[in-house]
């Protein structure tokens, strides 16, 4: 397409398009890339504390403007969570570790740390677990902790000893403590003031004495066979200072809540919520004390759930630096640079048209015309000669129109070309008549 055959404005309107085209996909593609990505992620718990912390942390992210944004999904206990989770329905979860099928996840944090407690009613006399024998205890969460359960009854053959485990309600353990239903509790609880002060309140109030706390002194043995738990000594007077309750540290066993990733999530994105989660971590110390046991995960390859690649970048400081990722695209820069002239270059060349010529330069076209017209082989070729002719004269005309040219000169070559024309027709006429008397 010739563009000196086109309207200026036509060619403003062309080329504006094309700029706004081209801005507008630039921006799209700016704002593709910068988007938060949102990340489902499934919660629950026993007492809604998970979900609470997991809500205060997902308006955090936004409100830090954070690359990772969380839709939570809300499943009603860590069991759920968990199935939530193995099934695929969610990106993140919050788990316990010895919950659920994890064969997908892999840690992004550690949200805190849960003790199992094995509690008898104050001045009870059962000091150990052998002391349980033919006795019913109440097993506070039901089905999460139903591997734990088993894992006591294997460790201690408690089912040769009569020994019931009753799943039970928060709500109904003081009732049958003290109607002697139950003799003894199973919680498992993150240590937290707030949760001791909810098993102080499960047993009768009595004078300077206690719940009592029933050591698992096989804890080291099931930790070895048992990778979810670990054995952990918890420490004097954890319930209660003075007197000090338990006198002494005992030995229970610890098992992780845990906040993972699928496998299948991008590294760079992993790190991204990482990072978002440690500083939106510091900021809810305040208002929420439990987000002081958030910490990192475990990246030894051989941590029982393995931190996700791209939490362990973020926590072992490997992240890809700007330069190492970006390398290319800066590499590439003075030639998308380049070619971004070009475009500009052309555009400009198509809005200005070709440039006119000088009566010189018109002429020196015209007599070179006739080599051409001398040397041409038919009468196409003197059609399109014959256009050229007219388009050098129109342009000249404009020029001298706005008083800038003198076409005298260029109408005798004009002339004198449309005369060589004419013989040439002729003597293609000629040529032909006799090629048909032959």
């Amino acid at each position: 397409m010739d563009a000196t055959k086109l309207p200026t404005w036509l060619r403003i309107i062309l080329v504006a398009g094309a700029a706004i085209l081209i801005a507008s996909a630039s921006l799209y593609a700016w704002h593709w890339y910068a988007r938060p990505a949102t990340l489902t992620i499934a919660v629950g718990s026993l007492d809604g504390e998970a979900s609470k912390l997991v809500s205060a942390l997902a308006s955090k992210l936004v409100q830090q403007k954070a690359p990772v944004r969380l839709d939570i999904v809300e499943a009603g206990s860590a069991a759920g969570a968990a199935e939530a989770f193995s099934s695929g329905k969610v990106d993140l979860a919050v788990v316990r570790g010895d919950v659920g099928d994890l064969s997908q996840a892999q840690a992004v944090a550690v949200v805190t740390h849960t003790v199992l407690l094995l509690v008898a009613p104050p001045g009870s006399a059962i000091t150990d677990i052998a002391g349980l024998k033919r006795l019913t205890v109440g097993v506070v969460g039901g089905d999460i902790n139903q591997r734990l359960v088993k894992v006591l009854t294997d460790e201690y053959d408690l089912a040769r000893s009569g020994v019931i485990f009753k799943n039970v309600g928060l709500a109904d353990v003081r009732r049958m403590i003290d109607s002697r239903e139950i003799r003894a509790v199973l919680i498992v609880m993150p240590l937290a003031e707030k949760y001791f002060s909810l098993l102080r309140s499960l047993f009768p109030q009595g004078g300077k004495s206690g719940p009592t706390l029933i050591p698992i002194e096989s804890a080291p043995a099931i930790a070895q066979k048992e990778r979810a738990y670990e054995s952990f000594d918890l420490p004097k007077g954890t319930l209660r200072g003075s007197p000090p309750n338990p006198a002494e540290d005992i030995t229970t066993l610890r098992t992780s809540f845990y906040l993972v990733a699928q496998k299948k999530l991008g590294s760079d994105l992993v790190a991204g919520l990482t990072e978002s989660v440690m500083k939106a971590r510091r900021e809810l110390l305040a208002d929420y004390p439990l987000f002081a046991q958030v910490s990192a995960a475990d990246t030894e390859a051989s941590a029982y759930l393995p931190a996700h690649p791209g939490a362990a970048e973020f926590y072992n400081g490997t992240q890809v630096s700007f330069l190492d990722k970006w390398g290319n695209i800066i590499f590439l820069a003075p030639m998308i640079a380049g070619a971004v002239a070009s475009v500009l270059a052309a555009s400009f060349k198509f809005l200005r048209a070709e440039p006119s010529l000088t009566r010189e330069e018109a002429l020196d076209v015209l007599y070179a015309l006739g080599r051409r017209i001398r040397g041409s082989s038919g009468e196409a070729e003197l059609d399109e000669i014959e256009r050229e002719i007219d388009r050098v004269l129109h342009a000249q005309r404009l020029k001298r129109a706005s008083g800038e040219g003198d076409v005298v000169a260029l109408n005798v070559a004009a002339h004198r070309l449309e005369n060589l024309i004419h013989d040439r027709r002729l003597l293609f006429g000629a040529q032909q008549a006799g090629a048909l008397r032959d």
